[in-house]
């Protein structure tokens, strides 16, 4: 794979569409954001779902828990397919299988249906590690990191986007009469499935795997390198230390910030007494800072790169991410909301930037095996994200449930307020503990060292002076 070096894009020229690591980026981009848009696209609805498929509140959260560990796995086993059969035939097969469960929740009819294809649509959260395999294999060295960081972040923008592209379509097959407004959260993702289909024929027809071309013709070439010297097993990848401390920092990163997303709404309204439509719209806008966050977190790593050598990338994530971790525990006791609305707003930049950072390192682990390292710390997010949402929960239940029997007796409007103080005081513990999870991560991942042939090897591709560790 390194004979392809010399063939990658060096800037991230956006309009130069004739270039076909510029076109590999924007379809990986537009291809990881209608993947993440269906893997949400049912949250809008859930209010809907509940009431079609007469969910329990257990029933609910168990969907949301399937999803995340669907992801899990896909995540881990697709670096692996990556590193084998090239990104673009696993993208191609992963929109195509993945449209499927995504189109078949449109016609569920019992629970167990609904929990079984949610479980499968998240194997689409797997996109994520294709993108970042497919887009460092596109471009070299000095602007991996800002390539890798600009798709990753305008593809989570699917996952915000469908708070209001979702309803927008259910809006459209309603006033087109298709649907009922019971029913058109159905519609809406079978047309969500179909478009992801659409793309992954796209995928495969206007893309490949490098700018010299397919995995394949390239073994046949030679090009590629075959013999076992040249070969990376899993187990080997499984033992660098720095892939597992990576996979922490990917889990308080990218993991903090799809937990504190999706408690947040909750956290405003009981801690500030805001209603429910000012809450999601500050969450939501926060979601929207994607778009510049998390590419400034892969620009500054790949800026740190060219200063300071590989070191300077490590150097560059411990500070974003200890900043992350002291603004969370600040934003944690503060009752003001201007003042809390400016510590989320540092929080979203920070906790964004940190994953941007993350992926300017992890193509330098060893570019022998990018796609099985990148699963691997992909899948940290999501095991992040569930371990903190496990957190939070057992600490807000147990509060509101002591803040309820301590109240018997009282009016509803009393223990109501009671039980959202409790559940407030709580989240805000949560909060402060993550965040010194945070620190103590960023603290390890000064660990993380490169020999000095690494650091000669990128120095050499991005005409700096090599350092030492």
């Amino acid at each position: 794979m390194n004979n392809l070096q010399n063939e990658k894009a060096e800037k991230l020229a956006l309009f130069q569409l004739s270039n076909v690591s510029i076109k590999t980026f924007w379809i990986t981009s537009i291809a990881f954001f209608l993947c993440f848009f269906s893997w949400f696209g049912i949250v809008p609805f859930m209010p809907d779902v509940v009431k079609d498929l007469s969910l329990t509140p257990g029933q609910k959260w168990n969907s949301i828990i399937l999803a995340v560990s669907g992801t899990v796995f896909a995540r881990l086993l697709i670096g692996k397919l990556c590193d084998k059969f090239g990104p673009r035939l696993c993208y191609t097969w992963l929109l195509i299988l993945g449209a499927i469960p995504v189109i078949l929740i449109g016609f569920v009819q019992t629970p167990l249906q609904f929990l079984i294809c949610r479980l499968f649509i998240g194997f689409i959260g797997a996109s994520f590690v294709i993108t970042q395999v497919h887009t460092t294999l596109m471009f070299s060295s000095n602007i991996v990191g800002t390539a890798n960081a600009t798709s990753a972040g305008w593809g989570n923008l699917g996952g915000g986007a469908n708070r209001l592209g979702m309803p927008i379509i259910a809006a459209a097959v309603v006033s087109f009469g298709i649907a009922t407004e019971a029913n058109a959260w159905r519609y809406s993702m079978i047309i969500a499935g179909v478009i992801c289909f659409i793309m992954g024929i796209v995928y495969y027809v206007f893309t490949k795997d490098t700018p010299n071309g397919n995995f394949k013709e390239l073994k046949a070439q030679g090009i590629m390198l075959q013999t076992k010297k040249d070969q990376v097993g899993f187990a080997e990848v499984l033992k660098d230390y720095r892939v597992w401390i990576l996979f922490l920092v990917y889990a308080a990163s990218f993991g903090i910030e799809l937990t504190v997303y999706g408690t947040m709404d909750d956290y405003l309204q009981n801690t500030f007494q805001l209603n429910r439509a000012t809450a999601g719209n500050i969450v939501l806008s926060f979601a929207l800072m994607n778009i510049f966050a998390r590419t400034l977190g892969g620009a500054l790593g790949d800026k740190f790169g060219k200063l300071k050598g590989l070191r300077g990338r490590v150097l560059f994530l411990v500070l974003i991410l200890f900043i992350e971790g002291v603004v969370l525990c600040t934003f944690s006791s503060i009752t003001y909301l201007p003042l809390a609305i400016v510590f989320l707003i540092a929080f979203s930049l920070s906790v964004q930037m940190a994953e941007g950072a993350t992926f300017s390192v992890v193509p330098f682990i060893n570019k022998k095996a990018i796609g099985s390292i990148s699963g691997i710390v992909g899948a940290g997010g999501n095991v992040g994200a569930f371990l903190a949402a496990i957190l939070l929960k057992s600490k807000s239940s147990l509060a509101e449930e002591l803040a309820i029997s301590s109240n018997i007796g009282q009016a509803q409007s009393v223990v109501e307020a009671a039980q959202a103080s409790a559940s407030s005081a709580a989240v805000a513990g949560g909060f402060f503990v993550i965040g010194i999870v945070i620190i103590c991560t960023a603290l390890l991942a000064l660990t993380i060292k490169f020999s000095h042939e690494a650091e000669k090897n990128v120095a050499a591709d991005v005409n700096i002076i090599p350092v030492s560790n």
